[in-house]
């Protein structure tokens, strides 16, 4: 039996984005902004929901999978959208090729698109997002309020952090 009082965890901030979207991009300050503030007490979830519009960003979903699986999800998240317009011409090519430049096993990203290990994820958060109503990207969830970033980011990260300090102010 362990006397020590449980470890509150983290609050989860789960970020429904596509790799192909620029908004999602211009979220990504945001998120810095958002990760530098509250450091470990909030856990930023990255939940894939492509959209049919970006013909890429279903191999880009399941292309920042096999990164999360090799350890540098955001960083990659954060490389491949940095670079939308390469995404756009180039494809999934240039998928392997961001995994390369981030010292990640680009060989095993190539294998992980061909065989599709990771679709299933991908495929669930899509039912997931579409289930609580995500139709654009980026849309937050955090404490059971989604806020939908597709249409305007203006003030989301703000509303972000009110409903954070108010959820962890709970906790102490």
């Amino acid at each position: 039996m362990n006397d020590s009082p449980a470890r509150t965890d983290a609050l989860v901030l789960d970020v429904w984005c596509e790799l192909q979207c620029p908004d999602c991009r211009s979220a990504l300050d945001d998120l810095r902004a958002l990760r530098a503030r509250y450091g470990d007490r909030l856990e930023l979830r990255l939940r894939h929901f492509p959209l049919e519009k970006h013909k890429h960003a279903f191999a880009a979903a399941q292309a920042a999978e096999e990164a999360l699986e090799q350890g540098k999800g955001w960083e990659y998240v954060e490389a491949v959208l940095g670079r939308v317009e390469e995404l756009d011409r180039e494809g999934e090519p240039f998928l392997v090729e961001v995994a390369g430049e981030l010292g990640l096993d680009a060989e095993e990203f190539d294998t992980a698109l061909i065989d599709g290990r990771h679709i299933l994820i991908v495929d669930a958060d899509q039912a997931e997002g579409k289930a609580i109503g995500v139709t654009g990207t980026p849309t937050y969830v955090i404490g059971g309020e989604r806020l939908d970033g597709g249409k305007s980011q203006e003030g989301l990260r703000d509303r972000v952090a009110e409903i954070a300090d108010r959820l962890l102010a709970g906790q102490e």
